[in-house]
Order: structure tokens, then sequence, then C-alpha cells
């Protein structure tokens, strides 16, 4: 366990590493969504791909507990129930491709996913049409398989809930309880297949201490009225963690 943990504190980029925890528990804290996408770049550009998701999945198991029993309350489980269920049907599809990915590519796809996907949201583009059982199942999968390839799971489920009547409470505790399940997936999953660094899970685990704080902090400062300014912030913080996720910082 010692050499574990030396391991995990001795991972280049370790200070950058946990700067996008705590910025992404406030952006996860207030919104429900958005830890992914501000993790995975500053992830990728300095672990492999396995390791990134790794990174991830560990830092965000206990970021979101404190806030899980009013999301429990406030969500539509159901609804979620709904969109694991695809999820699990395209995740293992989505870790295996990850599994054989290039650093290198794989850096470029998720930097150049979450900007393609940030300046989709940006424009006000929202998915319209009714929310059917069969098009939450369908988005759950299409989650799934982004979680398992990139690390990124929130995007599809983001647009499919902002087409919806419902109340910006509910999305938020429906965005939360959702990514959560699919971490608890995750880690079986990746431990099955043999591709679990427990270092890097060790490293996650730490960081996900300031996660937690984080998370407490940006709940406190959940307020639907002021969701113009806050998507404006994050929207920042989001296309900053892209960039910096860009292989070309790595010469």
């Amino acid at each position: 366990m010692p050499e574990t943990l030396i391991a995990a504190l001795a991972v280049p980029g370790l200070h950058w590493l946990v700067l996008a925890v705590f910025v992404a528990g406030l952006v996860r804290g207030f919104a429900g969504f958005g830890s992914a996408m501000i993790i995975m770049p500053v992830a990728s550009s300095v672990l492999s791909p396995v390791e990134a998701v790794i990174f991830l999945v560990a830092a965000e198991l206990i970021g979101p507990l404190p806030n899980l029993r009013s999301a429990w309350r406030e969500g539509a489980p159901r609804d979620v129930g709904l969109l694991i269920a695809g999820a699990v049907l395209a995740l293992p599809f989505g870790v295996w491709m990850l599994s054989v990915m290039q650093p290198a590519a794989f850096g470029w796809i998720v930097s150049m996913t979450v900007l393609a996907l940030l300046g989709l949201m940006m424009t006000g583009w929202r998915l319209r049409g009714a929310l059917t059982r069969r098009l939450t199942i369908f988005t759950g999968a299409v989650g799934g398989w982004m979680t398992g390839f990139a690390g990124i799971p929130g995007p599809p489920v983001i647009m499919l809930y902002m087409a919806s009547t419902l109340p910006i409470s509910v999305i938020r505790a429906n965005f939360l309880l959702y990514l959560l399940a699919l971490d608890l997936l995750l880690v079986p999953l990746l431990w099955i297949l043999g591709l679990m660094n427990w270092s890097i899970a060790v490293l996650g685990l730490l960081v996900g201490i300031p996660n937690l704080v984080a998370n407490v902090i940006g709940a406190r400062l959940f307020d639907p009225g002021a969701e113009r300014l806050f998507r404006s912030v994050a929207y920042i913080v989001i296309a900053a963690s892209a960039i910096i996720g860009l292989p070309i910082w790595k010469g």
C-alpha cells in the first residue's frame, strides 16, 4: 500500500489534476453535470487513456455523496433507471474502444469532442420532441458508450433534458444520480477486464476529498435564478480545460 501511495503522488501534473477536480466539483455540485468535461481534458494530457478514465471515476466516487439524499428526493429515479439500462448495453463496447486507443489520438478526441459539444450547447440548440421511454434508453446508451470510450457521459443526457419542461432542480438531481450510477458501473467493469490501475485509483480517491468539499460548496451556491450566469462561467471553465488538454502542449 505505501508503494501504491507513493506511485500515486508521483504522477506528473498532479497540481493540475487537483485543480481540475476541485473546479469540477464546484460545477457538478451546482449544476449536476459538466465535471467530466473539465477533468478529462486535463487528465488525458498527463495520463494514458485508461488511466484518465480510472482517475475520473475514482475522483468522483465520493464527491457527490453529500448531495445524494436530496438528489434522490428531488429527482426522477425511474427516468434515471431507463438511462442506466441503456448505458449498461453500450458501456462495455466503449471500454473496449478505450483499451485500444493511442494516447495522442485519445487526447485529441476528448478535447475536440468537448469543444464541439460545448459549442453546440452555447448556440442554444436543443433536442426537439417528446421524452419517450425508447428515446431515454437510447440516450443512456449513447452516454454509456461515451463514458467507456472517453469518460464523458453527460452531453447526450444534457441535450435530452434541456428539451424537457422539467424544473431545473429535477434535471440537476437526475444528472447527479445518473453520473454516480455510471461511475459505480465502471469500477467493476474495469477490474473484470483487467484494466484497473490501483495507483491511479488511489490518487483519484485522494483528490476525491477536495472534490467532495467542492461539491458541497457548489450545492450551496445552487440557485435556479442564477442559471444564466453560472452557465457562462461553466462554459468558460470547460473550454479552458479542453484547450489545456490538447496534445499540442506536450511538444
